[in-house]
């Protein structure tokens, strides 16, 4: 299978939007529920956002909801994680990752079975 690829992090001021992408190959995602997860420096992993195969189903970790929005382009083999309103404390290294389990939607780690590389996301006060 071929990897996750995230993109679309950078550096960005507090209260302003980006919007992270997460491609793939169609049989690495396909029928997949796709999470978003950060990481930043001296903490554990944290859960931000996951999306069902079809869309139809999301969950959103309490420090992101109201402001991010997960969602996919099932044609493009593609989740996005739109941001918006940032916050210094969103400043962390973002993965992708893939999860075989949709009922319910999983919020910990060892539900995922496929992670990109990550991109960093720096929010500046």
């Amino acid at each position: 299978q071929e990897p996750l690829v995230e993109s679309g992090g950078g550096l960005v001021q507090a209260g302003g939007s980006l919007r992270l992408s997460c491609s793939a190959s169609k049989s690495t995602v396909s029928t997949y529920a796709m999470g978003w997860f950060r990481q930043a420096p001296g903490k554990e992993r944290e859960f931000v956002a996951v999306i069902n195969w079809s869309g139809s189903n999301t969950l959103y970790g309490d420090s992101v909801k109201g402001r991010f929005t997960i969602s996919r382009d099932n044609a493009e083999n593609a989740v996005f994680l739109q941001m918006n309103n940032l916050r210094s404390e969103d400043t962390a290294v973002y993965y992708c990752a893939r999860s075989p389990f949709s009922s319910p939607l999983q919020r910990t780690e060892p539900a995922y079975d496929l992670w990109g590389q990550g991109t960093q996301v720096t929010v500046s006060s």
